[in-house]
């Protein structure tokens, strides 16, 4: 039983990862970490959920429920940051708990973590199907629905989201230096589309559209916020890459606090306009931004958008896919896990047999499940782990006072409580048969613990 809460150090953390059988490239500057928070959160949330939280929960105050969202992010990024600054190493949320809270917390919140990435990575390559199956069809080319969409909505495979992914695969297994480029391009030019949404659209606001503005009253804003939460997941991702950074200590916080204030800022204002230009009543597609530039009349414009997303998706099942390898990679190092996840490539200096096993697992996600029911999965795998994390922290705070903390959560008793009350209250606004899912995933992770990880793991053979 002691060793279901047995804790590492801060030292044991740090030395296990620079033994050369698991030493990584570091690679990655400030900037490139910065698009990364970019890339892997702006996506599927701004260009596809909008619509549907907005048609089926918000209303037009789905601007509401991004600020909600975005304010409960904002506390838990704070902790995020203050642990990366402590412990700069692979693992994110994973290795936090295990250093306040216990080995077996921190198998819940790694297998926690483990489904949350993949199933945003799944989640958002469904996203991209359905814009590139738009473009074709700007061009005059018809997919069968057959092979573009799962067994709930008439198909069979979705068979370009299986493509999505199979690129990104070879992306991110090409190495982190070759990732981390081209996120950052292509990140910058999403947010130039989501820049020429705003000038196109603006002009078209009409004030009478954001009105019902409750028009599912506040138990439908926090729905929205519940589901468009998953628009902000990704933004822990960059402190799964530290290990790969050149600067973690001082970049990793750097990055992490600028991109997610500049996150929340840009989701507010383009919601907004959304609804503003479209009644949410219409918006119940998956090309929201690119379905309201076509009705008023600016076709070239969506297709701008179109393209923008086919590209920028990318970056969000980049940014969420490597992280998942990230956890993946960290827990088996620790021995909780088969070794051979751990396995570190000789040349790229990547964990290339964890990024094979996570991203065959979104392969099969993105193929035949529907966005919608990949969403609420993402959501409350991100969820859990955001409000584990804060309570991490204060864990921290009161056990280990003396640790050196580069950053420190201003009003920690403030920030840290208002963060895990957020996620407790957006967790319990989700629908029920998503807590079955998630059930039923943890009991699957708990039987592997206890029949493997418990006996092989490094803190019970003593490293």
């Amino acid at each position: 039983m002691t060793l279901l809460f047995r804790r590492k150090s801060i030292s044991e953390a740090t030395e296990l990862a620079e033994l050369k059988e698991y030493k990584l490239r570091r690679d990655l500057n400030l900037l490139e970490l910065f698009f990364l928070v970019i890339g892997a959160t702006i996506g599927a949330g701004i260009f596809v959920l909008p619509g549907v939280a907005a048609a089926k929960y918000s209303g037009p105050a789905v601007s509401i429920s991004f600020f909600l969202g975005g304010l409960v992010c904002i506390c838990v990024g704070l902790c995020y940051v203050e642990f990366a600054s402590m412990v700069p190493v692979a693992g994110s949320a994973y290795t936090y708990a295990y250093l306040a809270l216990g080995e077996i917390f921190a198998w819940i919140v790694g297998w926690d973590l483990l489904f949350e990435f993949t199933a945003v990575t799944s989640t958002v390559s469904v996203g991209w199907s359905g814009y590139f199956v738009e473009f074709l069809r700007g061009f005059g080319i018809h997919l069968p629905k057959m092979i573009t969409a799962d067994i709930a909505h008439g198909g069979i495979v979705n068979a370009p989201a299986i493509i999505a992914i199979l690129l990104v695969t070879y992306i991110v297994y090409s190495g982190i230096r070759e990732a981390g480029k081209i996120n950052a391009y292509l990140s910058l030019g999403k947010l130039c589309a989501l820049a020429l949404f705003l000038v196109l659209a603006i002009p078209f606001i009409k004030p009478v559209n954001w009105h019902p503005f409750l028009p599912f009253g506040w138990k439908g804003v926090m729905t929205g916020a519940a589901l468009t939460f998953f628009a902000f997941t990704g933004f822990d991702g960059v402190t799964t890459v530290t290990e790969e950074t050149k600067n973690p200590q001082r970049d990793v916080p750097i990055a992490l606090v600028s991109g997610l204030g500049f996150i929340t800022i840009l989701y507010i204002v383009v919601s907004a306009v959304l609804t503003g230009v479209v009644p949410y009543t219409k918006l119940d597609v998956p090309d929201p931004a690119a379905f309201a530039l076509v009705s008023i009349g600016k076709s070239w414009g969506g297709g701008i958008i179109a393209i923008a997303a086919i590209f920028g998706l990318f970056t969000v099942m980049m940014g969420n896919g490597l992280s998942a390898t990230r956890i993946l990679f960290a827990m088996s190092r620790d021995g909780l896990l088969p070794p051979i996840f751990a396995r570190v490539h000789k040349t790229r200096r990547t964990p290339y047999i964890a990024t094979l096993i996570i991203f065959s697992v979104a392969l099969i996600g993105g193929g035949f499940l529907s966005i919608g029911e990949l969403a609420e999965l993402a959501n409350i795998g991100g969820l859990t782990a955001f409000t584990l994390t804060a309570i991490s922290t204060l864990v921290m705070r009161y056990s280990q006072p003396e640790a050196r903390r580069p950053f420190k959560v201003p009003a920690i008793w403030v920030v840290a409580p208002l963060g895990i009350v957020g996620g407790i209250a957006l967790i319990s606004s989700l629908p029920p048969i998503t807590f079955i899912r998630f059930g039923i995933w943890m009991v699957i992770g708990l039987v592997i613990y206890f029949s493997y990880g418990r006996k092989y793991s490094k803190a019970a053979i003593g490293g």
